[in-house]
């Protein structure tokens, strides 16, 4: 909508999880070599923990394109609003393991622990991430404590790695926490994070960095208070409000207009 008035071939902070818009920051990818970390040793479970809007989602689909390139097993998939069937037949699924319609509880469980073993026999460490662990019910987090204690011996090459928001980290119980051999604490960005970020997405969208003034660029890490989502939903904003208005470059006044725009939807 407001591309051509800013000599975009697209929109630079468009919605989705499209690893190609991952911004690399420094804190990112601490996260990113932790989760390898826990991969590549065998660990069997993880945490990846942070606020809302600081990127666990966009995080666990690079890192997902990361290990099916390397050839390794992968499930990846939210927790919210399954029940325990349905938790394992979702990763039954995404382990191409055949279900049958109808087919009982019991023989789904046996033929994923069967799966896994093979994969073990194999040499293969099978990933699983589970999103949004601390919005799950409280009997699939029961299953998910199962699946990791499905085989303990030393060889076993199964590594689950759980995100969601550190202030509701209780709420994914005392079985699953009390598995998980790292933690994964993702910070804010920096204001050089913002700032190379805004430039960076404006440049593969065909702009340059003149689109928002050093003082618009300092507003929104300000506003934003790192976040990425709330940047990408505030640069979004701006480029909408400064085509609107014509301007020639966004200006600290255009992202403060945003920022009131984007806490009226948060309200």
């Amino acid at each position: 909508m407001y591309a051509s008035h800013w000599g975009l071939i697209q929109s630079p902070f468009g919605p989705g999880l499209d690893p190609r818009d991952f911004f690399e920051s420094a804190g990112h990818d601490e996260a990113l070599a932790r989760m390898h970390f826990l991969v590549d040793e065998g660990r069997r479970c993880g945490l990846l923990l942070g606020p809302s809007g600081c990127g666990k989602s966009l995080l666990f689909e690079v890192f997902a394109e990361r290990i099916r390139r390397c050839g390794r097993p992968l499930a990846k998939l939210s927790l919210i609003g399954l029940d325990p069937i349905g938790l394992v037949a979702a990763i039954a699924d995404q382990l191409r393991i055949r279900v049958a319609p109808g087919l009982p509880p019991w023989r789904i469980w046996q033929s994923l622990e069967r799966r896994l073993r093979e994969y073990r026999y194999q040499k293969l460490e099978t990933v699983l991430l589970l999103d949004d662990a601390d919005l799950a019910a409280a009997e699939v987090l029961t299953q998910v404590a199962r699946l990791a204690r499905h085989d303990l011996s030393a060889d076993s090459r199964l590594t689950l790695i759980l995100a969601g928001q550190t202030e509701r980290i209780g709420r994914i119980g005392r079985a699953v926490l009390d598995l998980a051999e790292l933690r994964i604490d993702i910070p804010a960005w920096g204001p050089r994070d913002t700032e190379a970020f805004l430039s960076g997405s404006l440049e593969r969208a065909g702009g340059g960095g003149w689109v928002f003034a050093a003082e618009a660029i300092h507003k929104v890490h300000e506003l934003s208070g790192g976040s990425p989502r709330k940047i990408r939903q505030l640069a979004d904003l701006a480029l909408l409000a400064g085509a609107g208005g014509n301007l020639e470059q966004v200006d600290a006044e255009t992202v403060e207009a945003a920022g009131g725009q984007l806490a009226a939807i948060m309200v």
